[in-house]
């Protein structure tokens, strides 16, 4: 644990096991935070926060930039960590830690650039606001994409000039980890960055501390509302961006080709363990069944293996119950009348020492019926289903149908449609003839039991700030409301 710029090995809730999904061999040991040691931390962060915030805002971004610098650095490190530790596939974790350094870069130019406003108001005043740190920001992070996402929460919340505690997920806490490190070799001071590895204890201690001005997690559906109720008794502001089971609707006039492509690359990117994933294909009926076969030939040739070989296309899922949980999803889908296209198993032949049990093929379902549970609940897992649709209208409410609205994707060749669809589509991101596109300086974020709040860009800065209105009189004249003893003039 990284608490008040010291590495602590033991903590006082013992240790827990950080294990490669691929192998089951166990990575690290590492220590299980305790309520005690995460008051700790957040004491740390109290601390070292003020100091932070009236740092010149320029020094705290050149520090940043500093920080993007090391990260640089280490991303063929950074890689193999995360491959080891989630599964993904080494391609998929290089293009992540290549692109992780931009956010502290972005966020890093934007510290000093926090600007208030002059608001003209009545009378004889000056009214000017101030966006102010929010002061110590609690970060929950998960395992699918550890550095990045905890990037997207730490550098604006440390460029507004707040102090962080950050809780990786337990089941890939390993570059989380780095990233302090690097953010100490970096010169940030001691207590600003804050990293605590532990379970549900140690996450429930960081939600309920009336010293943690914000939580902002990315995770579960389940756990954000968890999280929500339990904020409630300290009144501090919480940032969701929980599940999703976005849909790729896909028109008569698309190009077959690339949306084939897109398609496959939006659904089992990840193994398909997204919160954007395109878990769902919406696809006009004369052409259904011609995409449908391009999806099943590309998947076909997908490479399962080791995470760690270059080659491979598709890891493991975290764990063996995620596997038999995905499995549970598509029996089920075929009991309520899918059809399996392609997948639906354990890959054979892996060889020794992946194990098997961790594997699941990608799957593709076929089903006419938009309601069934497989195309309705969040999987976390390699499966798609295709649904036909008639018409524009059918296809949008097929869309808008499920509770989550966090991504979705629009694949057609004509540009008013496009639009059209996208001002109707209940989503927070939404993609036109591409899928999974993202940046620093752009919105992140859902409707509905996706989330609410946004990362990313102004829009972060608005969340890790507080605005503090300030009036000024510029009349020299004395106050003399109850001097002058009548109801005339202006009481507020």
């Amino acid at each position: 644990m990284l608490i008040g710029g010291d590495w602590i090995s033991e903590g006082t809730d013992g240790t827990f096991e950080d294990r490669d999904p691929a192998t089951g061999e166990v990575n690290a040991v590492l220590p299980s935070a305790s309520p005690r040691d995460v008051e700790r931390a957040i004491a740390a962060a109290r601390a070292a926060q003020p100091g932070w915030a009236r740092l010149a805002a320029a020094e705290r971004g050149r520090l940043l930039v500093a920080l993007a610098e090391r990260l640089e650095g280490e991303r063929e490190h950074i890689s193999r960590l995360e491959s080891a530790d989630n599964g993904r596939p080494r391609r998929e974790t290089a293009a992540q830690a290549g692109i992780v350094a931009k956010w502290f870069r972005y966020f890093g130019g934007m510290a000093d650039k926090v600007e208030g406003s002059v608001i003209p108001v009545e009378g004889p005043y000056l009214n000017y606001t101030r966006r102010v740190p929010v002061g110590v920001c609690a970060a929950i992070t998960p395992w699918n994409h550890p550095m990045l996402i905890a990037a997207k929460k730490v550098a604006p919340a440390l460029a507004c000039g707040n102090a962080v505690v950050l809780k990786p997920s337990e089941l890939a806490p390993l570059s989380v980890l780095e990233l302090g490190r690097l953010a100490g070799e970096a010169g940030l001071p001691p207590g600003v960055l804050n990293v605590v590895p532990g379970g549900p204890d140690a996450g429930r201690a960081l939600v309920s501390s009336p010293d943690v001005d914000r939580i902002d997690l990315t995770g579960s559906t389940a756990t954000g509302m968890a999280i929500a109720a339990e904020a409630a008794g300290t009144l501090k502001r919480v940032g969701l961006e929980l599940g999703g089971k976005a849909a790729n609707l896909v028109f008569a006039d698309a190009d077959l080709r690339r949306t084939a492509a897109g398609a496959v690359f939006s659904g089992y990117i990840a193994q398909g363990q997204s919160c954007v994933a395109g878990a769902r294909v919406l696809v006009h009926e004369s052409i259904a069944a011609e995409l449908a076969e391009a999806m099943r030939d590309l998947l076909a040739g997908l490479r399962i293996g080791d995470p760690l070989d270059d080659g491979t296309q598709m890891g493991p899922l975290i764990t063996p119950d995620s596997a038999r949980r995905v499995a549970g999803y598509v029996d089920g889908a075929l009991d309520e009348g899918a059809r399996l296209l392609t997948g639906g198993g354990r890959p054979d032949g892996l060889p020794q020492p992946l194990a098997p049990d961790g594997y699941y093929e990608p799957t593709l379902l076929w089903t006419d019926d938009a309601t069934i549970v497989a195309a309705r609940e969040e999987i976390f897992g390699p499966v798609v289903t295709v649904t036909p649709f008639r018409d524009e209208g059918e296809a949008i409410e097929i869309a808008n149908s499920v509770p989550f609205g966090l991504g979705a994707g629009i694949w057609t060749g004509d540009v008013a449609r496009a639009h059209r669809v996208a001002e109707a589509l209940r989503a927070g991101v939404i993609w036109v003839n591409d899928y999974h596109r993202i940046d620093p300086a752009s919105p992140w974020g859902g409707f509905g039991l996706s989330g609410y709040g946004r990362e990313n860009g102004f829009a972060a800065i608005a969340e890790f700030t507080d605005v503090k209105s300030v009036w000024v009189g510029i009349e020299d004249r004395p106050m003399d409301w109850y001097e002058r003893g009548d109801a005339g003039g202006r009481l507020n």
